[in-house]
């Protein structure tokens, strides 16, 4: 049944990528795939072989390569994506020497990619289960681990009906689940090869705060002003509405605003929400001072959460909240929007205090005159966010220590 699924989405991927730029992209990458992998492996070459769906689980999977690049520089690594939002990013990344995407889960391309590259053993980050993969990685004794998994109660290798496709889980060697839940969802149906070590992405983010940039633009920005300064990134129209409304009503604060989507449509409508402001572009690079600055590229965001007072991380009015941990390390308070129950890191920053829920303008306008009135609850929310970080970082040094890199 897998495998006629499988072949019957292949069909969907061909036809929908002629009308669709990004599946396209999926479309091509795949079937370029093998090209790829006869051009670069090295015969004789040690790989090591990394998996991520797209762009955030390669985020939690770089620590581990990073180090483990550090640690045994006479392994290769072999990167590889499912989906164009991560290979398109990061296809020249140094970390790895092969990046390239993973053929679809046919049996057919699985041999064939297995045999080129031989792996050493097999990362899959948090959520990858590709059935004929992994079943051809146990039956060659690779050793296969999941690393940053998270398992809920209502996915299907828990559900009566998918117990056959819950088989897959057995080939891993090991999986190094973020929460005891997962480890007790995994003893429920047998699986007892899982140690709880927590998120890599704690340790990604404490390295991204180490080589944070300067950024120029934004200190000119902020120069000989003492105002208050919100910074609110990965935004989508439904946040830019409640926090712009409220800002409009409070002139005292600077606000910069990073959109999760940079498209000429999207920032001219920022500026129009914004009318009356002195609103200004970062790649205009302005040198008076402004009320607002609209962030119009990537790669800076992280860098940017150093400058604000307060933070908002967006997404949690649409599909699910971005990523908090990147402005947590900071040391500053994180509001965010209600899709966020996925997320164990925004429970976690909930919890502590670190982090703030709003359900709408009101709960903001609410939360923004209480830190506005009471400058100490911003220092200790923020204290709380840091400390939340640094607590649970590590979890990158305990799976390398628990592999077989021999």
């Amino acid at each position: 049944m897998y495998n006629l699924i499988i072949y019957i989405y292949l069909l969907g991927v061909a036809i929908y990528s002629l009308f669709n730029e990004k599946v396209r992209k999926m479309w091509r990458g795949e079937r370029d795939a093998f090209r790829v992998l006869r051009e670069k492996v090295e015969p004789g070459a040690h790989y090591v072989w990394f998996h991520a769906a797209s762009l955030g689980e390669f985020e939690q999977g770089r620590p581990l390569m990073e180090q483990l690049r550090c640690q045994h520089p006479e392994l290769k690594i072999l990167l590889t994506f499912f989906s164009p939002s991560g290979y398109e990013v990061r296809k020249d990344y140094e970390g790895a020497d092969i990046i390239c995407y993973l053929p679809l889960d046919t049996i057919r391309n699985a041999r064939r990619f297995l045999r080129l590259i031989r792996p050493e053993m097999a990362f899959f980050i948090k959520y990858e289960f590709w059935y004929n993969y992994l079943h051809i990685l146990k039956h060659r004794n690779v050793p296969t681990y999941s690393v940053s998994s998270i398992f809920r109660e209502g996915q299907v290798f828990f559900r009566w009906y998918g117990r056959q496709y819950g088989h897959v889980l057995k080939c891993f060697t090991h999986f190094f689940v973020q929460n005891e839940k997962s480890r007790e969802l995994l003893h429920g149906i047998g699986i007892d090869c899982a140690t709880v070590v927590g998120d890599t992405r704690f340790d990604r983010v404490l390295k991204i705060k180490e080589l944070a940039k300067q950024l120029p633009v934004v200190e000119q920005f902020l120069a000989e002003n003492d105002s208050k300064v919100f910074v609110a990134g990965s935004s989508w129209p439904p946040d830019e509405d409640i926090f712009i409304r409220y800002f409009r009503e409070h002139p005292e604060w600077k606000l910069i605003i990073a959109p999760h989507v940079i498209s000429e449509d999207h920032l001219q409508q920022i500026e129009q929400k914004l009318e009356g402001w002195d609103v200004e572009r970062y790649s205009h690079s302005p040198h008076s001072p402004h009320s607002a600055l609209i962030i119009d590229c990537f790669g800076l965001l992280s860098s940017i959460y150093r400058y604000a007072t307060i933070t908002y991380v967006g997404g949690g009015f649409g599909v699910s909240i971005h990523n908090t941990l990147e402005a947590a390390v900071w040391g500053k308070p994180v509001i965010f929007g209600p899709e966020n129950q996925k997320f164990q890191e925004a429970q976690g920053l909930k919890a502590c205090g670190g982090g703030r829920e709003i359900q709408g303008y009101d709960d903001f306008a609410h939360l923004m005159d209480d830190f506005a009135a009471h400058p100490e609850h911003i220092a200790e929310a923020g204290q709380q966010a840091g400390a939340y970080v640094e607590s649970l970082a590590g979890a990158t040094q305990k799976i390398l220590s628990s592999v077989d890199l021999k």
